[in-house]
């Protein structure tokens, strides 16, 4: 039901069934289409006070219909990723579209959701469907084993999946090692087996101030 036309537009392919998609990134549609609002990423009261608290945002509208409908937002890069019972963490602001009848939902991550803009929650996708995620420059998508540990800047965190344990170690990073200190003294350690996904560009980080 999800394809890719070139690398920043998704299309998806209804026929009476629905997805849950960012607010306002439709772009066009073909046939019929029916768009609905949903508040708190459609996860009820509960998940709408867990949000304002963290800040992390995530406007969701669900389309209906029958025909062809295509999204798109800021002329980002997309990636598709296929659940199968298993959850996916990503950050709210990279998450473009998912089938509706994969689950949302909040998990604290701790201080790696110092990113501004991205509270210190992460938004969780489970079940079996696909999802649509962004990125900022084509994403590249790194390996975790048990033998070697990945670590990552926070700024260019995008989403993880598999089983993995996050630490954060602070007081160094990537730039700081070259002696361009840029205030961002974090650093994620992924530990496990799993998969991470890093975009080649960075969000602006409030982590050495945390």
């Amino acid at each position: 039901m999800f394809r890719l036309q070139g690398s920043k537009t998704l299309a998806v392919d209804l026929a009476g069934d629905a997805v849950k998609a960012k607010n306002g990134s439709m772009v066009a549609y073909d046939g019929r289409m029916a768009f609905k609002k949903m508040t708190g990423g459609g996860e009820g009261l509960r998940g709408m006070v867990t949000r304002r608290l963290t800040g992390e945002q995530m406007a969701v509208m669900e389309v209906t219909g029958q025909g062809t409908c295509y999204f798109a937002d800021r002329a980002s890069e997309i990636n598709l990723v296929s659940l199968r019972g298993e959850k996916l963490y990503v950050e709210a602001s990279n998450l473009l579209c998912t089938d509706a009848g994969l689950r949302t939902g909040t998990t604290f991550t701790g201080l790696r959701g110092g990113a501004t803009g991205n509270g210190l929650f992460t938004t969780t996708v489970e079940g079996t469907g696909q999802a649509a995620i962004m990125s900022d420059g084509s994403a590249v998508v790194l390996r975790v084993s048990a033998q070697y540990p990945l670590f990552v800047d926070p700024g260019a965190y995008i989403a993880h999946q598999g089983n993995l344990q996050q630490h954060f170690q602070s007081g160094v990073n990537f730039r700081t090692l070259m002696g361009e200190g840029s205030g961002e003294s974090f650093q994620i350690r992924f530990e496990g087996e799993g998969l991470v996904y890093v975009q080649p560009s960075e969000r602006n980080t409030i982590g050495g101030n945390v």
